[in-house]
């Protein structure tokens, strides 16, 4: 018998200043030096805006504020699926620290077929192309 993919959801924020978008490379795991949106999975009796919240301070000690869903997206990895909710943020202030990432990056619209993504938020690009003009 065939064992249904595991599922899991996970919250991003798309980070806009100045017409560019705050990307972030992955420091960990499987998927290390991939670029992603930041963010996190979303745990059992949470909201999106909640998990996202959460994981922003337990990954970059950031503070932003949630405006809306951008983007809803459907993904499967190899081993797993994923339902990615990427939410529009505001920054509250302009310093973080990247407790878990190698390095992050501002990306303008030109740069964002650049970026070496993971598959679910590589997805997300064109939308934001034309969200950026």
């Amino acid at each position: 018998m065939i064992e249904p993919m595991k599922s899991i959801a996970v919250a991003a924020a798309i980070i806009e200043r100045d017409r560019k978008i705050l990307v972030c490379q992955r420091g960990y795991g499987e998927q290390k030096g991939k670029w992603e949106f930041p963010g996190g999975k979303i745990e059992e009796g949470e909201s999106g805006t909640e998990a996202l919240e959460r994981e922003l301070v337990e990954e970059l000690d950031m503070a932003v504020s949630i405006d809306s869903l951008f983007r809803k997206i459907e993904y499967d990895y190899p081993t797993f699926h994923i339902s990615l909710y990427c939410y529009h943020c505001t920054l509250k202030r302009d310093d973080f620290v990247l407790k878990e990432h190698l390095s992050s990056r501002w990306v303008s619209s030109d740069e964002l077929e650049s970026v070496d993504w993971l598959g679910a938020d590589h997805l997300v690009v064109p939308a934001l192309k034309e969200y950026l003009g």
